[in-house]
């Protein structure tokens, strides 16, 4: 992995992604499709292209001269199909497409855990996905088609299945500053966990060791959402978290929405949202970390949770989707 691409730089994951790299010694290549959010990445020794994954030829520019893509760059919301497609689907699609063109060696895709319904066992290789939300359909729908686009072409392609990634520059720590957290649901669903620092380490090592294959992945331990604000909670009292029944939560998203349209901008506070966070996704522990032979810096989420809180004394952060500009 000698010149790399990271598409969604700004955007929360990307971000920690692009500045492990550049403290690896790497200077990456930086695609930034808002300038105005670009500021963001000035403390970076990194390089900087101009770039929209609907802009074919943005995207010619931005793959020129590189080995590896590690691509985050999308609609990241829990949206309507119709809506996410264009990005995740198209948009990817066309970067592979112009990596193919450019003689790309190695391609890394963030994906997400909500491929996969509703699971009463633990995630692993073996598990089918099938998703009944909009955001994992179109996730699942770029993983099978960048799959087969790189297969065609003989490049070196990973689907990393990203689980609840967390971190002080997150809308939820966002309002855990303010010392509320509105949740939608009872809490009691075990889902997977992932440190920012994490997430960033291991889809960076998937593309340093050119692991192929697609996988989810997560820490080494499952935690309830009750249990995730309880740790906030050990460490910072003031925090509460407002338990909203689902249903109600259901309701009241389905009547926001078309007001959110007249915004145009993504949300999320939408229905699927709500869906998603009331889904069941444990990982089996040591799921791809055992294949790459390392382990993460925050094994659950008891060591991950204060690290973060430590972050967001430190500074502030204005995520992508609430940024108006």
């Amino acid at each position: 992995m000698k010149k790399v691409l990271v598409t969604g730089a700004t955007g929360f994951i990307g971000y920690e992604v692009s500045r492990r790299l550049c403290k690896l010694g790497f200077k990456p290549r930086l695609l930034v499709r808002r300038p105005l959010r670009g500021g963001l990445l000035a403390p970076l020794a990194a390089e900087l292209v101009q770039g929209d994954l609907q802009s074919p030829e943005s995207l010619s520019r931005a793959v020129k001269d590189v080995d590896t893509i590690l691509h985050l760059g999308a609609r990241a919301a829990f949206e309507e199909y119709k809506l996410l497609r264009p990005t995740i689907i198209d948009g990817s699609t066309a970067l592979m497409k112009a990596a193919i063109s450019a003689g790309v060696k190695k391609f890394v895709y963030a994906s997400s855990l909500l491929v996969y319904a509703n699971q009463a066992e633990p995630i692993d290789h073996d598990t089918a996905a099938n998703s009944g939300l909009g955001y994992g359909r179109a996730k699942l729908e770029a993983e099978q088609a960048l799959s087969k686009l790189a297969e065609e072409a003989d490049v070196s392609f990973a689907a990393i299945r990203l689980p609840h990634v967390y971190g002080a520059r997150d809308l939820m720590f966002e309002q855990v500053r303010q010392g509320r957290v509105i949740f939608p649901g009872n809490g009691h669903n075990l889902f997977a966990h992932l440190h920012i620092e994490d997430a960033a380490k291991i889809l960076i090592e998937v593309g340093r060791k050119g692991w192929t294959g697609i996988s989810a992945v997560g820490d080494y331990l499952a935690a309830t959402w009750n249990d995730f604000f309880g740790v906030i909670r050990e460490y910072y009292p003031r925090f509460s978290e407002i338990g909203v029944p689902r249903w109600l939560a259901l309701l009241g998203t389905r009547l926001y929405t078309p007001f959110r349209r007249l915004q145009h901008m993504p949300s999320l506070y939408t229905p699927e949202a709500v869906i998603g966070w009331n889904l069941n996704l444990p990982v089996e522990p040591g799921l791809l970390w055992n294949e790459l032979d390392i382990e993460p810096n925050y094994p659950t989420i008891r060591f991950g949770i204060p690290a973060v809180l430590d972050d967001c004394i430190a500074f502030r952060w204005i995520h992508p989707l609430a940024d108006k500009k």
